[in-house]
């Protein structure tokens, strides 16, 4: 059990590895704002396909054969970046082939997990402790590495190398939970969404899922390139910082969004996060990046509970046969917030104040409607 929780810890350190260094690399190969929110946002079009499409392939083949060949692209892409500074085709495929791991090894690696621990609550907190610290600790050693130590763009994957060497070695130790009497041959995809559920999860749980990773993809990307002439010198290890501070946040607000429960904590969080975007807003007009800390803490508030929220909710609109698939459905919607930095870059000309403002201001109104008794009600449990 361990040895697979430390797969899944290396596997999503390095995913977020990349992060600080966009603004390296917009230095280095000259990118467009667009440009540069789209390498971070190729990481969705990887992982949203990889991601519906690998629990089926698990379910027929075994968790061992579809989750180990990943992990090893994991380290491989890892050395592939090491060229990414001088190629923004290759900077742009790395992204992606990160996304494809993530949508695997997340996906399937969990349900490897929970079926070892067989213990659900313990699986869930095993789960969001090797997720949550590996997001928020890679974006924070690969922003100190590449602001103060030599070859920015080359020692912090070189470190997840070696993090990931450790992981491979201990991996052929995780037993097969799968038998051959046990693999099912079912679709090959599965979105799992009840025809009962289909409105509730298209007017609550859909907006809630887009807000999840809207929050943190926002504050690693548009934020600090608003910000970055008024943060010489630190403005790689900033980001860094506060995509660890946002990530690490999301994790710990999670249980305050059980304590809330689902109907509460999906439109709490929304709101919360439209606060961390009019903050940031008053940030980028004060020119001052400190303020950036308490957005990171908003937009990961904001994050987890909608996190949460949503994953609660799915838990209680499938059922017990349907549950695994309408999961990863809610996943590939999450993950959809990604590109919303894109959206943002695009809509306003490569400039993000009035985009920024806009998304503010719909996240608000979202949270409001989220709030009111129709919309309460129909994710309310029976």
């Amino acid at each position: 059990m361990a040895a697979l929780w430390t797969a899944i810890f290396v596997v999503a350190f390095g995913t977020n590895v990349p992060t600080p260094l966009l603004l390296v690399y917009r230095t280095e190969l000259g990118l467009s704002s667009t440009a540069l929110t789209g390498a971070f946002a190729v990481y969705a079009a990887g992982l949203v396909p990889a991601l519906l499409l690998a629990g089926p392939a698990s379910d027929r083949f075994g968790r061992r054969p579809v989750v180990v060949p990943f992990v090893v692209l994991s380290t491989l892409t890892s050395l592939l970046f090491l060229g990414a500074d001088s190629s923004v085709a290759l900077l742009f495929l790395c992204r992606f082939l990160q996304g494809a791991v993530s949508g695997v090894v997340f996906s399937v690696g969990t349900a490897w997990l929970g079926e070892l621990i067989d213990e659900p609550a313990r699986a869930a907190r095993l789960t969001t402790a090797a997720l949550g610290g590996g997001w928020a600790i890679g974006p924070l050693v690969s922003g100190i590495l590449a602001q103060w130590a030599p070859l920015p763009t080359v020692l912090p994957y070189l470190v997840h190398v070696t993090l990931m060497i450790v992981g491979l070695v201990l991996l052929p130790r995780v037993p097969e939970t799968l038998t051959a009497e046990n693999r099912r041959r079912g679709a090959w995809l599965n979105l799992g969404v009840p025809s009962a559920a289909r409105w509730p999860f298209a007017l609550v749980v859909l907006p809630v899922a887009v807000g999840v990773f809207t929050f943190p993809s926002t504050a690693v990307t548009v934020l600090p390139l608003l910000l970055t002439p008024t943060m010489p010198r630190i403005a790689v290890a900033i980001t860094g910082f506060v995509a660890g501070v946002t990530l690490l946040t999301g994790v710990f607000a999670q249980p305050l969004g059980r304590r809330l429960g689902a109907v509460t904590a999906g439109p709490v969080g929304l709101a919360v996060g439209a606060v961390g975007f009019g903050l940031s807003l008053l940030s980028v007009g004060l020119d001052a990046w400190p303020l950036l800390i308490p957005v990171a803490l908003l937009l990961g508030v904001g994050y987890g509970l909608c996190l949460a929220a949503g994953l609660t909710m799915v838990g209680e609109l499938a059922s017990a046969r349907h549950r695994g698939a309408l999961t990863g459905t809610f996943y590939a919607c999450a993950y959809l917030g990604f590109g919303v930095p894109v959206l943002l870059s695009v809509t306003g000309g490569g400039h993000f104040l009035e985009p920024l403002t806009v998304l503010a201001i719909v996240t608000a109104v979202v949270a409001a409607a989220l709030m009111l008794p129709g919309s309460r009600r129909l994710v309310a449990p029976a």
